[in-house]
């Protein structure tokens, strides 16, 4: 190989040099560039167009309060502080029944009587008892004041000197003992009138009378039957013929959690609904929280009463209530009402970084939203802020969910 060829291949291409220049790497990157953001545009296109089938239910609005705002609700039962199972206070057998359910009877009045006969008899037995002492006492009396006369003429006598001292002594000593006849005989009598009352008690006690004022609940014995105040309820024995409640004496317990408890304190405004009536609001009062808590439940039992009676409040329905912030009639209570929020499935609430939100659909689309929760009823929950009334709420939304997702929807039954 000659020189030239030599120089030729050691000559420095200035070509490959400009190929690889600062400005040539530039345009690589931008076109690289715009590349990958043509791809992410196409895959957030893509990303838009697919929809997530979703079931939703529409959020209910809870009733407006006037009192204030609502801080904790519950669920309870309407519970009677003065109710009786009324029985005899003797053993015997039904003879009439004077009583049915619904009745409304008054303190005193007669509801059932027992077979009286033998407590009759015994009533007869012991006047005739009593006429026999009192007739013995009326002969002993007359004998003593006969007594009495004679022994006075042997006094007058003996100041005379006609009588002996015999004689004397005999009459005082017959006057002695007639006298102590008299009180013993008073005694007898004494004994036979009570005697008598105490039978007459028993007879008393065959008629069964209302120890209060109230409504009869239950009817619990019929005519023929035996009824005894002590029976185990074993056989056929009753322990009562029915139960009576004082429908003035009605309140409102619920079982509040150990964890909301501090929201509750006694003479605490309260608005009741009962499930019966759902449109009608009553007013209450806290009267005391029970100092006792059940470990098994983790809740605290508090009593309500009711600032009004009606016919259609009875035993042992179910109750839900709202307390209240504020007391009503204060300086605080506007005459419009004030909105408690709304109710929403439990099952459309999701923890996302420690907040509590809810998706609901928006013009085809999920939207996100922090809210406040309140209480819990039931399978439901206040939600105080966040949503309205009537949102379209997502129930068990997919984990993948995200705010922006197109959704196709489902509409479950409004719980």
């Amino acid at each position: 190989m000659d020189k030239s060829e030599l120089l030729n291949q050691l000559r420095i291409d200035r070509g490959a040099d400009e190929d690889t220049s600062p400005s040539r790497i530039r345009v690589w990157i931008g076109i690289a560039l715009g590349f990958a953001l043509a791809g992410a545009a196409i895959f957030w296109l893509l990303g838009r167009g697919a929809t997530t089938e979703v079931a939703v239910v529409s959020a209910r609005a809870l009733p407006a309060v006037g009192g204030g705002s609502s801080v904790l609700d519950a669920t309870g039962y309407v519970t009677a502080r003065r109710q009786a199972t009324v029985s005899a206070k003797i053993t015997g057998k039904v003879r009439t029944l004077l009583i049915e359910e619904g009745q409304r009877v008054a303190e005193g009045e007669v509801l059932a009587t027992l077979d009286d006969a033998e407590a009759r008899a015994e009533v007869s037995l012991r006047q005739a008892q009593v006429e026999a002492a009192r007739a013995g006492l009326g002969e002993i009396q007359s004998a003593l004041a006969n007594a009495e006369r004679e022994y006075e003429r042997q006094r007058e006598l003996d100041a005379r000197k006609l009588t002996s001292v015999s004689a004397l002594d005999a009459a005082r000593t017959q006057a002695e003992a007639q006298s102590a006849r008299l009180a013993s005989q008073q005694s007898a009598v004494k004994v036979a009138e009570e005697v008598l009352d105490a039978a007459r008690v028993q007879l008393d006690n065959t008629i069964v009378r209302a120890p209060f004022a109230g409504v009869v609940t239950v009817k619990a014995a019929q005519p023929g039957e035996m009824i005894s105040p002590i029976s185990a309820g074993g056989g056929s024995i009753r322990t009562g013929i029915g139960t009576i409640v004082d429908m003035d004496s009605l309140e409102i317990q619920v079982d509040v959690s150990e964890a909301y408890i501090n929201r509750v304190q006694a003479g605490q405004p309260v608005e009741a609904v009962l499930n019966a009536y759902p449109d009608w609001r009553i007013p209450a009062e806290v009267i005391a929280i029970v100092p006792t808590a059940d470990r098994s439940k983790a809740t605290v039992k508090v009593r309500i009463a009711l600032r009004s009676t009606d016919a259609r409040i009875v035993p042992e329905m179910g109750v839900r209530v709202a307390f209240l912030e504020e007391k009503r009639g204060t300086a605080a209570t506007s005459a419009a009402a004030v909105q408690r929020g709304v109710l929403v499935p439990a099952a459309a609430i999701r923890q996302d970084a420690g907040a509590d939100v809810i998706y609901v659909v928006r013009d085809g689309r999920a939207e996100r939203r922090a809210v406040t929760l309140g209480g819990a009823q039931g399978d439901s929950r206040q939600v105080q802020t966040g949503i309205s009334a009537g949102d379209s709420v997502i129930v068990d939304a997919p984990p993948t969910l995200k705010d922006g997702d197109a959704v196709r929807t489902r509409r479950e039954a409004d719980q």
